[in-house]
């Protein structure tokens, strides 16, 4: 029989022994994480300094193999840090999850076979002296008209919104979410994030790794862009995007000539779509008199900043082959 996914425990807003909790937010500082592979060592992790105050939204953004799941689980206590600390609301994670602060819904992981949902999300209610009311946090997870199916029954989208409802059951001042909406589709990934949007209202840090960049940059109050095991951009996605400079004019503009349009001033590279042209600039101030200029019909202009694709690409395509392992 599979475990409920989640990992909370214990009376929400309080230390094991009944004092109220520091109202520190999480603290990572210096992490390290190296595994063992049969090809040598992996480092996972090589110094990681981040802090997340209460109440915050942050997205662990990166491509694959940049240390964000390994990050999560040194926050969960799932696995031990070679160097560094962790601090979960001024506790050691293992003591934060035995408080009941921390709810967590990974990538892995099955529902118990066999039993309603409306039965799983009570059970796991139980094990908490002070847990939300069920019928309340069905209905922020979306799942009442599923109350009655079997687990073993569920699409994998009503799967990941039950593994949300026993993540969020408990109560817990921290939400982790490791490539939550991987199982949905777009209009289950709306719903999702307008439960945690509500979770969150209520003064709750979620922190959440996704590869979807949409949802950090509609959802995450902050982002942490990683590669390679250290972070390399961290702020507001509108600051991240900003640290690119380029900016993109699109137009209409029939039959342009495209090797005459990339060598207008401030134009980096020019591209056609049908009809439409997109310069990516340098100085779309220069670029957008000069091609207005040379083409008094171009219509439809649009000048945009960098997208957050954008900026992800860039800030961790540059490959530090000395660090290489």
């Amino acid at each position: 029989m599979s475990n409920p996914t989640p990992t909370t425990a214990g009376p929400a807003g309080v230390e094991p022994d009944g004092a109220p909790r520091a109202a520190a937010g999480i603290e990572l500082r210096g992490l390290v994480k190296r595994w063992r592979s049969a090809a040598g060592p992996v480092d996972a992790v090589r110094g990681i300094d981040v802090s997340i105050a209460r109440g915050e939204t942050v997205a662990l953004l990166g491509p694959n193999g940049a240390g964000k799941s390994t990050t999560i689980d040194m926050m969960l206590g799932l696995a031990e840090p070679d160097a560094g600390t962790v601090s979960v609301f001024g506790m050691r994670p293992a003591a934060a999850i035995d408080a009941g602060a921390v709810g967590a819904m990974l990538q892995t992981g099955a529902l118990i076979r066999d039993l309603t949902v409306r039965e799983l999300v009570r059970m796991t209610a139980a094990l908490f002296p002070v847990p939300m009311d069920v019928d309340e946090v069905m209905a922020l997870a979306g799942i009442e008209p599923i109350a009655g199916q079997r687990t073993n029954r569920l699409s994998g989208g009503q799967t990941q919104r039950v593994r949300a409802a026993i993540a969020l059951v408990g109560d817990p001042d921290l939400l982790v979410l490791d490539e939550p909406t991987v199982a949905l589709d777009v209009e289950g990934r709306h719903a999702f994030w307008a439960t945690m949007r509500a979770f969150a209202a209520r003064g709750k840090t979620v922190v959440f790794a996704t590869h979807y960049l949409d949802e950090a940059d509609a959802h995450a109050d902050r982002a942490v862009l990683m590669a390679r095991g250290r972070v390399v951009a961290d702020g507001p996605t509108t600051e991240i995007k900003a640290r690119v400079g380029s900016r993109t004019i699109r137009a209409t503009l029939p039959g342009a000539d495209l090797p005459a349009l990339g060598a207008l001033p401030g134009v980096v590279t020019a591209d056609r779509h049908g009809d439409a042209v997109i310069l990516t600039c340098s100085d779309s101030d220069a670029a957008i008199r000069a091609l207005l200029a040379a083409h008094r019909e171009a219509r439809d202009i649009e000048i945009s900043g960098a997208g957050l694709e954008q900026a992800f690409l860039q800030l961790t395509g540059d490959d530090d082959e000395g660090e290489r392992r």
